[in-house]
């Protein structure tokens, strides 16, 4: 599987596989890697809106 695809699955932008037998780890892991990514791209966020305030 892609990386994209994936990072899409996470943020519910693609949908996930049908064939995919998710565990409950597997939904732990991926609600803290769906968190990471958010929080990720709201620190670009703020950085970029700083960068354009100065």
């Amino acid at each position: 599987m892609s990386i994209l695809k994936q990072i899409g699955q996470y943020l519910y932008l693609v949908k996930k596989d049908p064939n995919d037998k998710p565990t409950q780890w597997m939904s732990y892991m991926h609600g803290i890697n769906r968190i990471s990514i958010l929080l990720f791209l709201f620190a670009m966020l703020v950085l970029i809106f700083r960068l354009l305030r100065h």
